[in-house]
């Protein structure tokens, strides 16, 4: 059985993403685990700052939108941009020797290693992020 637990319009700015914490903590509260609750800031932060600064282009008309659900064993967060979407079927390694030094192209890779299920719909202008509440992963 699923339970929506929060849903929340956010503004194409950074000012969103130092709202992260206090969504997350009002919607999963104070019991949540501290490593578990760091893996979902830090892969909340890199979408929705993805979705800033890729998909809306840092156009303050555009939002992004964050659902938080709770569904058995996991947590999931659904992000959505008003971006035209990307291609995220072929995103560079960040781990290869030629990105290593680059600035930018790590965000998929964070959130795909610090989630236990990572999924991009609607051409990728919507990222599924699901985190089990327990340490063994329920997805493969």
């Amino acid at each position: 059985m699923s339970k929506d637990l929060a849903a929340h319009q956010m503004s194409s700015s950074m000012d969103s993403l130092l709202a992260l914490d206090s969504i997350i903590q009002s919607a999963l509260g104070p019991e949540i685990p501290e490593d578990l609750y760091s893996k979902i800031l830090i892969a909340l932060t890199e979408a929705v700052n993805n979705a800033i600064l890729h998909g809306n282009q840092n156009d303050a008309r555009k939002k992004i939108y964050l659902n938080i659900r709770e569904s058995g064993d996991y947590y999931e967060f659904t992000i959505t941009d008003e971006g035209s979407g990307f291609d995220y079927r072929h995103l560079p390694n960040p781990t290869d020797p030629e990105n290593i030094t680059k600035i930018n192209g790590r965000g998929v890779f964070i959130m795909k290693n610090l989630s236990d299920y990572l999924d991009f719909q609607d051409n990728g202008k919507t990222v599924i992020l699901k985190f089990c509440k327990q340490t063994s992963p329920a997805f493969s």
